[in-house]
């Protein structure tokens, strides 16, 4: 058999094994009654900058354990930070004026016993769980929207989000996760933007 074709049927086989291993310890815990997962959102503000938008958040939450069972086994979730300002108008719908988003990727390391958070294409070791969650469980000053918005203008307002992107799992793990409330980390929140700085 050529190194090739055995390559792909080991990536396979340990894909599959991946898949089976996290199904059962889902499967187990249904029928211990899973509820979803609190996200707390202690701090949203939003405030015009002298050239553009800035939006400073904190997000709580602890992970459940079926998605921290995943990260020890070598799978990697991301999380989302999306935030949009818009326009309200009163005879169509609302207008989008900017869209920012920022994504980061968690990864726990086996042989380094290290966990590796990525963004935006660099990426930073970190000793614990709870250090590298902090990194992206809050944001200061970020600049959502270029530009300025005349300043006795009260019509706009930001829809922020903050979850953890199922989308971006292994394929054989999303089969089943639709109705699985432990790998729904999510919190949403509409807010004006102050007219005045």
């Amino acid at each position: 058999m050529p190194d090739s074709s055995r390559r792909a049927v080991l990536q396979r086989a340990a894909t599959f094994v991946a898949a089976a291993a996290m199904a059962g310890s889902t499967w187990a815990q249904i029928g211990g009654g899973s509820s979803k997962p609190q996200v707390e959102l202690a701090q949203l503000q939003v405030h015009r900058a002298d050239d553009g938008v800035v939006l400073s958040y904190d997000v709580h939450f602890d992970l459940p354990r079926d998605v921290e069972d995943a990260l020890y086994k070598g799978v990697a979730v991301v999380f989302v930070a999306r935030a949009e300002v818009l326009r309200e108008r009163w005879y169509w719908s609302d207008k989008s004026r900017a869209v920012a988003e920022r994504r980061w990727r968690l990864a726990y390391q086996p042989l380094t016993r290290r966990w590796r958070v990525s963004f935006d294409g660099l990426s930073q070791h970190y000793g614990s769980l709870s250090e590298a969650l902090g990194v992206l469980q809050r944001s200061s000053r970020w600049r959502i929207m270029d530009g300025n918005i005349a300043a006795d203008d009260r019509s706009h307002y930001v829809e922020f989000s903050f979850e953890l992107d199922r989308n971006e799992l292994p394929r054989p793990l999303q089969i089943g996760l639709s109705d699985q409330n432990e790998w729904t980390l999510s919190v949403q929140r509409r807010l004006d933007i102050p007219a005045t700085r």
